[in-house]
């Protein structure tokens, strides 16, 4: 059976290039010079920056569902949005796209639409008459069609298959439903230009205003305060809150209405408990997490990678795309902001095993570790964190990349020898990075050439291949360093640890271990087929085309993660760095102590192994 008349949209199979349906429209208005206001076509121009205005709004309200900082003690539904979801609503402006076409229609039927004064305050009236007697109670009685039999499995369905409504769930509907919303929605600005008060300002307030309430209905964070409703009882019945919609996304026999819950109340639909529920969401009380991975930004362009600025572009591996441009100086106003006045704040969080793992962000960005001058300031900032965990009551912290920085603070070690109190366990995660490093080298695998081979990371390495008989050239010019390390490795395994001091002397050697920055220079001397393996933050770029380049160490998390819905910089999605992934492994395993400073190499395989029996896999 083929699907049901208007239950997909025409343009399902065109992907990004959808917005070509756009082209009539702008093309018209181009040709017209639109942007004259003597020019017939002007009201074109408005037309479209009408819909851009609809398309800002609910990314705005996206945004702000999204930023964990400041609402998660108010949302709703306290899951993350995870990867099913986004994909569901990847295209939630559709029904922009439709209702553009309906408006310019109506524009071309009626022209007189085309010459509306700026504003008419009367019209205002008209349309709130008519919004009231109308548009609700034709909503209303609509959507309680829409969950019925055939209506609801073939239609309306869709937009209940998500957990955690979002204002992009707004958008989340087929065709059907959304010609009948334009079509409502279009009842009270009809009215209005029928009685001769129709106008341009008319035409967005009431547009936007509408859009506005829709997205906070599915913003799923709670707005309005509680008091206001027992202080005004009769707000109840007219304007509806995020709560109570949330209320029909789960019950789903219950609070219909499109804006006011006294349809709801004619209708028997009102649910009883929806404003004691409100009441309780609002009062705002925080759920602690039991793991929590301390990130940091890596550039301007990446700050731009995170749900609560574009969810559905954090929802893929992080490139630098040319839409991100026209972003790039607000994104550096606001690093330099965070730079002067910001703490760590909360950026996103899944469910594993029904335990909250949260990440939180340092703000700081990547250059910044490496100004001398900024050192303190970064300790100061991830000491913070680390203590607010502590009180928290935060099980396991886990440090990434340059936060554990050896130069920084020893791995974590400053914290921890400064407050040997800390109930919260300090994790690094160098050990499973290892681990990971070491079970992507081949069997059979000889000798290998690595760079920052007196690195914390570097030095574990090194000692676990001498075991396994593997020759590991050891690039240094630290005599001294490399010595200290030889002679932790057993008398019969010493003979494998060679300093080399030149980049030459691994021109045959076709296994690199890089844990300090190449030059193209430098990476010319790696013979034919090479592959890279890396543990350097940022990773380098590959200019051999005749080598192979491996990505930072990371692993995929378990298949029972619930919630994750945004990349971990440019890992694929559901992976992450093996430095968080060590410290998931640190609280599902319950281990009592710190992992700070340097590796313990005789753990490597107990932490591999305990990696793996929890579900995590290697990429």
């Amino acid at each position: 059976m083929g699907a049901a008349f208007l239950s997909s949209w025409p343009w399902d199979n065109l992907g990004a290039y959808k917005y070509v349906l756009y082209a009539p429209l702008v093309g018209k208005a181009v040709a017209g010079r639109a942007w004259e206001r003597a020019s017939p076509d002007h009201w074109l121009l408005l037309l479209l920056v009408l819909f851009g205005v609809r398309a800002l709004t609910y990314q705005l309200w996206s945004s702000f569902s999204n930023m964990l900082f400041a609402t998660r003690r108010r949302r709703i539904v306290r899951d993350g949005v995870d990867f099913d979801q986004i994909d569901k609503e990847w295209n939630w402006d559709n029904f922009l796209i439709l209702q553009v076409h309906m408006a310019a229609a109506a524009f071309y039927a009626f022209p007189s639409l085309r010459h509306l004064p700026p504003w008419d305050a009367r019209g205002l009236a008209v349309a709130a008459l008519l919004h009231v007697v109308a548009t609700e109670p034709l909503f209303y009685v609509a959507h309680r069609a829409f969950h019925r039999g055939h209506l609801f499995s073939c239609y309306h369905s869709l937009h209940h298959s998500v957990k955690v409504p979002q204002p992009f769930t707004a958008g989340l509907a087929t065709p059907l439903e959304h010609l009948v919303l334009g079509a409502l929605m279009a009842v009270p600005l009809a009215a209005a230009c029928a009685a001769g008060h129709g106008s341009v300002g008319l035409a967005f307030a009431y547009v936007l205003g509408f859009d506005h309430l829709r997205a906070m209905g599915h913003c799923n964070v709670e707005v309005f305060p509680g008091g206001l409703f027992q202080a005004l009882p009769v707000l109840r019945y007219l304007i509806y809150t995020p709560t109570y919609h949330t209320i029909h996304h789960t019950k789903r026999e219950a609070n219909f209405c499109l804006f006011m819950p006294l349809f709801d109340l004619i209708g028997g639909t009102l649910d009883a408990q929806s404003w004691e529920a409100q009441r309780k969401t609002s009062a705002g009380v925080d759920e602690v997490p039991e793991f929590v991975f301390l990130a940091h930004v890596v550039d301007v362009m990446q700050s731009l990678h995170v749900p609560f600025v574009l969810r559905t572009f954090a929802s893929t591996p992080f490139s630098v795309q040319l839409f991100l441009l026209p972003m790039w100086p607000f994104a550096f106003l606001v690093m330099l902001m965070m730079w002067a006045w910001s703490k760590p704040f909360v950026i996103s969080c899944y469910r594993l095993r029904a335990r909250l793992h949260q990440m939180w962000a340092v703000p700081r960005y990547g250059f910044h570790y490496f100004l001398p001058f900024a050192k303190d300031g970064i300790n100061k900032q991830i000491e913070l964190a680390i203590l607010r965990a502590d009180k928290m009551g935060v099980k396991v912290v886990s440090l990434a990349a340059l936060n554990k920085n050896e130069a920084l603070n020893g791995g974590g070690t400053l914290f921890v020898n400064k407050h040997p109190g800390l109930r919260v366990r300090v994790v690094h995660g160098n050990t499973l990075t290892a681990a990971v490093i070491l079970n992507e080298i081949p069997e059979g695998t000889t000798e290998v050439f690595m760079t920052g081979a007196t690195s914390k990371l570097g030095r574990a390495i090194a000692l676990y291949l001498c075991r396994k008989k593997v020759r590991v050239m050891m690039m240094t010019l630290s005599t001294e360093r490399f010595q200290k390390i030889q002679r932790e490795a057993a008398p019969e395994h010493q003979q494998y640890l060679v300093q080399v001091t030149k980049y030459r002397s691994a021109q045959h050697c076709k296994t690199w271990i890089v844990g300090k920055w190449l030059s193209p220079r430098e990476q010319r001397w790696a013979p034919p087929g090479t592959h890279f393996h890396q543990f350097v933050v940022p990773p380098i770029l590959g200019f051999r085309r005749d080598c192979t380049y491996g990505k930072l160490a990371a692993m995929q998390l378990p298949k029972d993660v619930q919630g994750l819905g945004a990349c971990e910089y440019s890992l694929e999605r559901g992976v992450v760095h093996a430095c968080h992934a060590g410290g998931v492994v640190h609280f599902l395993e319950g281990y009592t102590h710190h992992e700070v400073g340097a590796i313990d190499v005789d753990r490597i395989d107990v932490v591999w192994e305990a990696a793996l029996r929890h579900g995590l896999r290697p990429v």
